[in-house]
């Protein structure tokens, strides 16, 4: 049979379809009752009817993508974990208004389309979809032959949830003598990648199968840990105690990304002395010679979530993230202030 036209210009239509039968299965598991339709379609379709319950339904979204990371998975021929990473960017910033994710869609851009590859990443996509409780409703997969490598690919996404508007999170609720609850972070997450490899594969040469003590694993393994997905655990401490405001810390790190969340009358005192940070940000720190300010600018140096709650509440807050397998503290509280004070201090050092 002869090469059609499509695949003498690098387009591979037959392995297209290849990825989307390799990804039926993973995307199956990834659903609500709300799912109209299968895997396929043009569009996907979720009945609205489902938000007749609701007294004021407001809907949220969100878009994201994972960065450079996405060069860590390429490098090492994994592809599952920046799936999961994509979802945990996504509905972590959709949560802390309050919404509850309902569905996501995928879009992967690659130079040539692998199917087991597609399937690997859809694959962690659909996994992290189940964790959080959305429906993953459709993707695209599109392959760029000539404009990308033939292994380079990268991946974004949105989110939609529902959240009703009476019961609504942030910096209005916010008030002096709240308390900052802290959720440990699973490590990097997914940002801040530009630096880290600059600094640890650039500058200090390391390889990614190289074996350091202090992580206990191999730098690609700490690198493609997965991002936590903290969905369902922040809508369960919305629901089971008085959460006032809270904060996805991603590219910024835990200062910047909580000041969002505040009004101009508070600032939060956080104390660094609360926590110890996991071993790979001392890492970067020492290998880069990177300063307490830029790193803690940059990276979540330990913290994936704050919570601010009423100070009744701090110690239940904990306890119920600590009963749904997710480490908490106490890390500060809020201050009254002028709109001309910082939103947020740190003070102390680290454990």
């Amino acid at each position: 049979m002869s090469q059609s036209a499509y695949a003498r210009a690098g387009v591979d239509i037959e392995a297209g379809d290849r990825a989307v039968e390799l990804m039926k299965s993973h995307v199956a598991r990834a659903t609500r009752p709300e799912v109209m339709g299968g895997l396929g379609g043009f569009a996907g379709c979720f009945d609205a009817s489902a938000l007749k319950g609701y007294r004021r339904p407001v809907l949220a979204t969100s878009t994201d993508g994972v960065g450079t990371k996405v060069a860590i998975a390429q490098a090492m021929g994994i592809y599952h974990t920046v799936g999961w990473d994509l979802i945990g960017m996504l509905v972590d910033d959709l949560v802390v208004c309050g919404a509850e994710p309902l569905f996501v869609t995928d879009y992967i851009a690659c130079g040539h389309v692998v199917p087991e590859r597609i399937a690997s990443i859809v694959s962690g996509i659909a996994e992290a979809c189940v964790a959080a409780g959305a429906a993953l409703l459709g993707g695209e997969t599109a392959e760029h032959p000539g404009l990308m490598g033939p292994d380079d690919f990268d991946m974004a996404g949105a989110t939609v949830g529902v959240v009703e508007a009476d019961e609504m999170i942030g910096a209005e609720r916010v008030r002096p003598g709240d308390v900052v609850v802290a959720m440990a972070s699973s490590g990097l997450h997914s940002n801040g990648y530009s630096l880290v490899r600059r600094v640890l594969l650039d500058e200090a040469g390391l390889s990614l199968e190289a074996s350091i003590p202090e992580l206990g694993r191999t730098v690609g393994e700490e690198l493609l840990e997965p991002t936590r997905v903290y969905a369902l655990d922040a809508l369960a401490l919305i629901h089971g105690v008085q959460v006032h405001a809270m904060s996805h810390i991603t590219g910024g790190g835990l200062a910047n990304n909580l000041a969002r969340v505040l009004p101009g009358t508070v600032t939060a005192h956080l104390d660094r002395g609360a926590w110890t940070p996991p071993a790979i940000f001392a890492l970067v720190q020492r290998l880069g010679q990177v300063s307490q300010r830029d790193i803690e600018a940059t990276l979540n140096m330990g913290v994936g979530m704050a919570a601010v709650v009423a100070p009744e509440d701090a110690d239940a807050a904990v306890q119920l993230l600590a009963d749904r397998g997710v480490d908490a503290w106490i890390c500060g509280e809020m201050v009254a202030s002028s709109a001309e004070d910082p939103r947020v201090e740190l003070a102390g050092q680290h454990r």
